[in-house]
């Protein structure tokens, strides 16, 4: 095929492609943005070099030029290209992967079982759950909770899980799924203190609980932060209170690791940096740095041990779940982890060095707070900083900072009039200061454009 020139690729684009999470019409007028190639911590595109502060979609944590993948993905493709693990087969690369994986877990969780992407993971979730339950004889407990404004994929399963309301008027969510508060203290934190916001969201956990019936309630589904809600950091009293209405009333708790797992916090996972203690983690996007489609649900023993004993044949799984492929990517991936130090790294030097350097916007006059964990972070942007005011109801803010940052080289992205940070954990600490002197440009230029805009 001969190559098409970028206005050749445009239009293909908007005559055959539907793209996810997008507005076709929109898209129809305005085209899209062409990424031709990538390097290091970059892409380019056909709006020039932009520094990736999204590492794609939470997932090149390496960034884009790990040989070592490419060269491992091509060997297996030599060796064994594909086959299924239905039927009693496996295969090396699955078995070797999944031993891997239950050396980083937490100590009690041991067992994998793959999907090719967190939302496949989460509906791979409900089916464990209820399964579990089922064969410890008490099949009532059926109702998950989740939270408002969580994001758990777009399967109409994960979806129902997820807590945004936009997405649930496009479909029929799921039954048997309930959405409690979520520990948002900036936007939703009124006169409370963040502290007082923190336990009254765990507080909303414990009483849907009770008004439930615990005989009903399967388990809790919780992102250790949430990512496409903003990356919403909790207050430091919420986890810790989750965490003892959980054991109290012994309800299974999945711990959604899709953004957090491998080193985005400074720890392998995000539950290793709150302290808490899932029975399912659901882990996707990073363990392959992007580079394979690969994602699967790690389950602590109490739940494998059921399975395995009692559980007879689990009527679920995926064509390419542990694809040979996939998992020879992830099994480079976590080498490259392991031999550069990149969790250390980023809980020791490159973490803090983000934070000091994202504290830094804090005083500009349209920058509202500014959050952060590892290698995330958050720009909450208001018209007024004491009153937590925002622009407008319509998101223009954002719009306007996600546009500026482009014009300035820099990938952020707008949920809202919140912009979320998730560069590569594998940034220099130069990299680091050359994304937030560019962030500080989008900032001054979103300043000028509101200020014309609403004075």
């Amino acid at each position: 095929m001969s190559k098409l020139s970028n206005e050749a690729l445009q239009a293909s684009d908007k005559a055959h492609f539907l793209h996810p999470f997008s507005d076709f019409k929109e898209m129809g007028h305005n085209g899209t943005r062409l990424v031709s190639q990538a390097e290091d911590i970059y892409i380019h595109s056909s709006e020039g070099k932009l520094l990736d502060g999204m590492s794609g979609l939470w997932c090149c944590n390496l960034g884009y030029s790990q040989q070592a993948i490419v060269d491992a993905v091509a060997k297996q493709l030599q060796e064994l290209p594909y086959y299924n693990s239905f039927f009693q087969c496996s295969h090396p690369p699955a078995i070797q992967l999944a031993e891997e994986l239950a050396k980083i877990a937490p100590d009690h969780i041991n067992n994998v079982f793959y999907t090719n992407s967190g939302s496949e993971g989460n509906d791979t979730v409900i089916r464990l759950v209820r399964r579990y339950w089922d064969l410890k004889g008490q099949p009532d407990k059926r109702v998950i909770i989740s939270r408002k404004n969580a994001y758990h994929g777009s399967t109409v399963a994960a979806a129902s899980l997820g807590g945004m309301g936009f997405m649930h008027e496009q479909f029929n969510v799921l039954p048997d799924i309930v959405h409690v508060d979520q520990p948002y203290w900036f936007g939703e934190g009124g006169d409370l203190t963040p502290d007082e916001l923190g336990l009254k969201a765990a507080k909303s956990l414990e009483d849907k609980i009770l008004e439930l019936g615990v005989e009903n309630v399967a388990c809790f589904i919780a992102e250790p932060i949430q990512g496409a809600g903003g990356v919403i950091i909790p207050p430091v009293t919420y986890w810790p209170e989750v965490k003892r209405i959980l054991n109290k009333y012994d309800i299974l708790f999945v711990s959604d690791e899709v953004i957090f797992g491998f080193g985005r916090t400074g720890k392998w996972f995000g539950c290793d940096y709150y302290d808490t203690k899932p029975d399912l983690i659901n882990f996707a996007k990073a363990v392959t740095n992007g580079y394979q489609p690969l994602g699967g649900v790690m389950i602590a023993d109490k739940v494998a041990d059921v399975l395995k004993a009692d559980g007879g044949e689990f009527g679920h799984g995926f064509t390419y779940s542990g694809h040979p492929a996939a998992c020879a990517a992830a099994l480079a991936t976590l080498k490259i982890i392991h031999e550069q130090n990149i969790v250390e790294n980023v809980d020791k030097v490159s973490g803090p060095y983000f934070s000091k350097r994202l504290q830094q916007l804090a005083d500009h006059p349209i920058v509202g707070e500014v959050r952060s964990v590892g290698m995330v972070g958050a720009i909450e942007l208001v018209k007024d900083k004491a009153s937590r005011t925002r622009f407008s109801d319509n998101s223009d803010a954002g719009a306007a900072c996600r546009d500026a940052s482009i014009a300035n080289g820099l990938v952020m992205r707008a949920t809202g009039d919140t912009m979320i940070i998730a560069p590569p954990l594998i940034m220099t600490l130069e990299q680091i200061d050359e994304l937030f002197d560019k962030a500080k440009l989008a900032l001054d230029d979103t300043q000028k454009v509101m200020t014309e805009k609403f004075g």
